[in-house]
């Protein structure tokens, strides 16, 4: 059931959305998007000079493509493979951050942590809309990025 979305340079640098808005539209918008919960992955063909050393969520290009569908689907990271490293990759496309040759990618922790507490906002809403338990998924969310989130927190929220 993976979904796989591919972008080349002519979508990102156009800032063309219709790859994604054509993969959402065909998902279901009610509970059953839950089948759909960790399944999306991006192929991302950017065409870079063969002696250009940086990496994909180094080049503007690429992070304002994502930064465009961020504000139109900001719920997002549900649908991401997080399993492959999908939801890592759209975070450091969104959250400013460093690449460490021994340590990989290390984000700037206040904006890693405005990241976080927004998605959680805004999942805890849109997974109600959707009658999706969501205490598990948003304690995950948060801990892949090294928080903890309290279940009185997240029950506060309702």
């Amino acid at each position: 059931m993976t979904v796989n979305i591919t972008l080349d340079t002519n979508i990102i640098d156009s800032l063309d959305l219709s790859p994604i808005k054509k993969a959402i539209a065909k998902l279901p918008s009610n509970k059953a998007i839950a089948e759909y919960e960790q399944q999306l992955q991006f192929t991302i063909n950017y065409q870079l000079s063969a002696t250009d050393p940086r990496e994909l969520s180094e080049v503007p290009e690429i992070r304002l493509w994502f930064v465009r569908v961020d504000g139109t689907y900001p719920w997002l990271p549900f649908l991401l493979d997080w399993k492959s490293g999908e939801l890592a990759r759209y975070s450091a496309m969104i959250v400013p951050h460093q690449f460490s040759r021994s340590e990989g990618i290390i984000y700037n922790p206040e904006a890693l942590e405005i990241f976080v507490m927004q998605k959680i906002f805004i999942l805890s809403d849109w997974l109600k809309e959707r009658d999706i338990y969501s205490n598990f998924r948003l304690k995950s969310f948060a801990k892949l990025f090294g928080y903890e989130i309290d279940d009185a927190f997240i029950d506060s929220l309702n």
